[in-house]
């Protein structure tokens, strides 16, 4: 099998090395790979002529978004569903990664992936584009939603940004009224393998994969504090201050309840998704080791 997978973000990195044991990986970030422009996302395809593509890469910066939504509408409203038109005219699949953002939070049951979308903002409303225009293009396609994602590879994300913090810092203050399942990039990327061998007509569509359990960005915070204390991580942090998002003004409206059910990608994997201190635990395991 024949994999162009596409992006250079926490998620791709984590994905390459796991995808060399199903096939072959040709890896495509931006400098060979402009999701901006159509022709670039035509052209790599006419090259490749994959089987499978994964498009990982997106417009990540939730509140550059609100100054960029033409840009942010290109990268995620526009480029996912040229990769799904070009899969159909060579029969190939494409499995692609949208986010939580697609909802505005006003749920407090955990949404399905049959839910009523209504995107707060310019990211989530380019996001939902993207899977709108997927659809649109034909039925080879997979869909995974996700949230909160963190990981060993790359440098933005929030479990990263609390270590840094933490040992520069005796107090810091964290959202504490926003809820979801933070996500380790490596059980998201190990779904994704084991999802692959399962594609076929009866597969395709829309999922939805966070780790299991729920908690708030200030729960999340003294998780990773509490477990990176434990194995030796060298803090300066006394305490963490529960604030809400109105003390916390960003440029870009965020979902107050963001909680995904994995009730269907877990059924077809055949095993519930880890539970998110589970990963974070690992990940954190895996960082001091890099670090030390």
């Amino acid at each position: 099998m024949k994999i162009l997978l596409a992006g250079s973000g926490q998620l791709a990195k984590e994905l390459q090395p796991i995808l060399l044991s199903i096939g072959e990986v040709i890896a495509v970030d931006r400098t060979r790979l402009d999701l901006s422009q159509p022709e670039s996302i035509r052209q790599v395809m006419a090259e490749v002529r994959p089987d499978l593509v994964i498009n990982a890469a997106a417009y990540t910066a939730v509140d550059k978004a609100e100054s960029e939504p033409e840009l942010a509408h290109a990268v995620n409203g526009i480029a996912p569903g040229i990769f799904a038109e070009e899969c159909e005219k060579i029969g190939a699949t494409l499995i692609h990664i949208s986010t939580d953002y697609v909802f505005d939070g006003s749920s407090g049951l955990a949404y399905l992936e049959t839910d009523n979308t209504n995107p707060l903002g310019t990211y989530g409303k380019s996001k939902l584009a993207g899977e709108e225009a997927i659809r649109k293009a034909g039925n080879r396609h997979i869909i995974i939603r996700t949230a909160w994602v963190y990981g060993n590879e790359g440098k933005g994300n929030f479990v990263k940004t609390m270590l840094r913090l933490g040992k520069e810092r005796e107090e810091i203050r964290v959202v504490a009224d926003q809820i979801g399942s933070p996500t380790w990039t490596k059980d998201l990327a190990e779904a994704i393998s084991q999802l692959i061998p399962k594609i076929g007509p009866e597969t395709c569509g829309t999922y939805q994969y966070t780790n299991s359990g729920v908690c708030s960005w200030y729960d999340f915070a003294i998780a990773i504090f509490e477990e990176a204390d434990q194995i030796g991580f060298p803090l300066k942090i006394q305490r963490v201050i529960p604030i809400t998002t109105a003390e916390y003004p960003t440029p870009a409206k965020r979902p107050a309840f963001s909680v995904l059910s994995t009730g269907k990608i877990s059924a077809v994997l055949g095993a519930h998704p880890p539970h998110w201190r589970q990963g974070l635990r690992q990940m954190l395991a895996k960082e001091l080791t890099v670090d030390s």
